[in-house]
């Protein structure tokens, strides 16, 4: 494993941040590990040197921050980088169960606390903009949390980038705590992050954590086969996404040949491109499967030159912006 510091927190994370939501219960949706499967994967992350782990309130409706919070309680506890998300309503019945209100976050943050069994959470993140909530009260109520040892950052996840930089301009102008963190949607086939996000986080010292690295299965094989698996013919978020758009079957077809040319599969050849990229600290690979948690692993150790590198974006062409809702 690899680790590299998280933005200019000066906080040591590994290089694969473990995606939490296919573990909780597969009532929620049916590709989902119930506790019994989640915990051998979570185990041999842990042991694979896997320390970061992403998780949110509305993945199995807290059942993946219990499941997450369950086995990691059989470790230290100060080994492990833990974040979790808030922005989603929770509870049908109750308005005040989503956004980003002093109340809602109090509330949902104390909850999320409770079913991970924990004091604290390393990273506490919005998991969208609030376009009902001022960004200020967003943020004062985050500051008052990390004051209270709730949390001990804070991060945001995919929005504008104009709202992101308002954000951070909000905190420098009245102290409060800054987003540390961005959790955005970047990957080979949907790269609109690089016109404004990724270059304000940089200048900004805030650390990228992507989510999607590998499309939602898009890019782990070919395009024709997208349906093969459980999630491929479940997934109806998948195709929402502009994957087939903008040159995304070439870019598919190129993984798939490079990946043949190196011996390794599709799926470590998109993380590897990520990887590559100085911008992004920790991919947040989700899986159902040892076999592909130990590939993503083993894909830190691929190494693509830059001409491999000019080969898999050539194909690339600007598609919708995708993600922010």
């Amino acid at each position: 494993m690899e680790y590299t510091t998280l933005g200019d927190t000066g906080m040591e994370v590994s290089r694969i941040c473990l995606g939490c939501m296919s573990f909780g219960s597969s009532e929620w949706r049916p590709w989902v590990l119930d506790e019994e499967d989640a915990r051998p994967v979570i185990e041999r992350a842990i042991e694979l040197g896997v320390n970061f782990f992403d998780t949110a309130n509305m993945y199995s409706e807290g059942e993946s921050e219990r499941v997450l919070g369950n086995v990691l309680a059989e470790y230290d506890r100060d080994e492990h980088v833990v974040a979790t998300k808030g922005y989603f309503q929770m509870d049908e019945d109750n308005p005040n169960s989503g956004g980003l209100s002093r109340k809602a976050i109090e509330q949902e943050l104390e909850n999320s606390l409770d079913r991970l069994g924990m004091e604290t959470v390393d990273l506490y993140q919005i998991h969208r903009w609030d376009y009902d909530t001022p960004i200020d009260e967003t943020l004062a109520a985050l500051t008052d949390a990390v004051r209270r040892g709730q949390t001990r950052y804070v991060g945001a996840s995919s929005m504008w980038a104009h709202q992101f930089a308002e954000a951070l301009h909000a905190s420098d102008r009245e102290g409060y705590e800054r987003f540390a963190t961005m959790q955005n949607h970047y990957n080979l086939v949907y790269r609109e992050e690089e016109r404004e996000m990724l270059p304000l986080c940089e200048k900004e010292g805030v650390g990228v954590m992507p989510w999607s690295p590998m499309a939602r299965g898009y890019l782990t094989r070919p395009h024709e086969d997208v349906k093969a698996t459980e999630r491929g013919a479940s997934e109806k978020r998948l195709y929402e996404h502009p994957y087939r758009e903008g040159g995304g079957p070439a870019v598919n077809e190129r993984v798939q040949e490079l990946a043949d040319e190196k011996d390794v599969k599709m799926a470590q050849i998109a993380l590897a491109w990520l990887f590559h990229k100085d911008r992004v600290d920790a991919p947040i690979v989700g899986t159902t499967s040892i076999e592909h948690l130990e590939d993503a692993v083993e894909a830190l150790d691929i190494d693509l030159s830059d001409s491999d590198i000019d080969y898999l974006e050539a194909p690339y062409e600007p598609v919708p912006v995708s993600g922010h809702e």
